[in-house]
């Protein structure tokens, strides 16, 4: 950091400091903790962590931020997997997990009112007698105004959506200080540009959302979760594309290929049989489930599928869906000690079984051991390639071949990332997928962000 950085910095710190006291961190233990997230990039230290508890508060730190040129990056859960909270510039990054009250339920018209820092299961939990649930589900117990700034989804989006169906409005503060909200709480309107479909996907770079109107959605009056292994990658692919062909209205329906469905075994002991597998879950009355269950059954017997099993038992259906949860985390059954190069690709749902295939291809001639798992009813897919720490060579051949994954996806009308994001690790794809078009949101960065202190080196500074 350049003199003239650090004095900046350093200034807003003290700014800052009478009011904050403790809540202003800058001890190397709580700068590393906010400098890194779930990526296997580097980390990156900003120079203070600013535990907020009000919108009140965002906006006197970020007012002070932009009176001193110091950058600002906002920071949820830590759960991204792109680098989109790695203060590559420093600055001063704002822990927003205090802000963790439910302003509002409102249950005759299906929406809740949350700060910023309220996690998914903490609505859940709050919900529980409502009859109403927040069923978007990264797997992680993200905050929803993280979820929000990185658009995800989950395994239950081929039903509900992703975050962005699902937001009605925001609060956001912006980088001059000034606090604007954006949509209502009515389901659609005609009035105005749709700015919380901007500040949706943002990643913190066009400014802070400090609150968050969701959209809640009726809990099933019958849940079933349904099991069933396939000879080949081809038949389960098949599977999904002619269920989701169909219209059958299926919940989650995840993919596991052989090595996942190994560490899976491994990780969580499930005993499974180490071949293509789908997870599945059909939500609705318990004849409609009996009727979606029986569907898919006939489907995937048609593509080799075997041993389709179904359960409406909450204790099995928790089982299965914490094994695909923690998928993440059995990387290191295959591989004590390793590191994650993570990625994922979304391609059109009819070239969905290509994609996949050409992946495995990819995998089978690389010395590099990947695994690949999928929210595929919407053509979403992940894959784990696990490479040795500080390993170049390594790090290399994941890199290749995660470009390889991507330039088949965009050949065919895909996307760079259907849930991870941009954050810093796919910034070098933004132009090949969106063209000139990134000018444009580059003007719109400048526009608001004049100065670039918002989470600066991300979105909108592409090349």
């Amino acid at each position: 950091m350049t003199d003239t950085k650090a004095s900046a910095a350093a200034a807003v710190i003290r700014s800052l400091s009478d009011h904050f006291g403790e809540r202003l961190a800058t001890s190397e233990a709580i700068r590393a903790q906010h400098g890194r997230d779930m990526s296997r990039l580097p980390a990156a230290l900003p120079d203070a962590v600013v535990f907020v508890e009000s919108e009140d508060e965002v906006r006197s730190v970020v007012a002070s931020c932009f009176a001193h040129q110091v950058p600002v990056v906002p920071y949820g859960a830590g759960s991204s997997m792109e680098g989109h909270t790695i203060a590559v510039a420093g600055g001063i990054s704002i822990d927003m997990s205090r802000m963790n009250r439910i302003v509002a339920i409102h249950p005759e018209d299906g929406d809740a009112v949350v700060e910023a820092g309220v996690t998914r299961k903490q609505l859940n939990a709050h919900l529980r007698d409502t009859g109403l649930t927040f069923p978007i589900d990264p797997g992680a117990d993200a905050s929803l105004g993280g979820m929000a700034s990185t658009r995800g989804s989950g395994t239950t989006a081929v039903r509900y959506g992703t975050m962005r169906e699902n937001v009605l409005g925001l609060r956001v503060v912006r980088a001059d200080g000034t606090v604007i909200r954006t949509g209502t709480r009515a389901r659609k309107s005609s009035t105005g540009y749709d700015l919380t479909r901007l500040f949706v996907g943002a990643e913190g770079t066009l400014g802070v959302i400090t609150e968050v109107t969701v959209r809640l959605h009726p809990i099933p009056e019958c849940v079933a979760s349904a099991i069933c292994a396939f000879e080949t990658v081809e038949g389960a692919v098949n599977t999904v594309i002619e269920t989701i062909q169909l219209g059958v209205p299926i919940a989650r329906v995840e993919f596991l290929d052989d090595t996942a469905i190994r560490a899976t075994n491994l990780y969580s002991k499930l005993g499974l049989k180490e071949t293509p597998t789908l997870f599945l879950e059909f939500h609705g009355s318990p004849a409609g489930v009996a009727e979606q269950s029986e569907t898919v059954a006939a489907i995937a017997a048609e593509y080799g599928g075997s041993d389709f099993a179904w359960s409406t038992k909450e204790e099995e259906r928790s089982r299965l869906w914490q094994a695909r949860h923690d998928s993440i985390y059995s990387n290191k059954a295959l591989r004590p000690g390793c590191d994650c190069y993570t990625t994922d690709i979304c391609v059109p749902i009819s070239r969905l079984a290509e994609a996949i295939g050409d992946a495995k291809a990819d995998i089978a001639t690389s010395p590099l051991i990947g695994k690949i798992i999928g929210h595929v009813g919407d053509g979403n897919f992940h894959i784990a390639y696990l490479i040795e720490p500080d390993n170049v060579a390594e790090l290399a051949e994941a890199e290749r071949l995660a470009d390889r994954l991507v330039e088949r996806a965009l050949a065919v009308g895909g996307t760079a990332s259907g849930e991870h994001g941009i954050g810093l690790a796919k910034l070098k794809y933004l132009r090949p997928e969106h063209g000139e078009a990134v000018d444009t949101m580059k003007a719109i960065k400048a526009a608001l962000d004049p100065t670039g202190i918002m989470n600066p080196g991300k979105l909108g500074q592409a090349g």
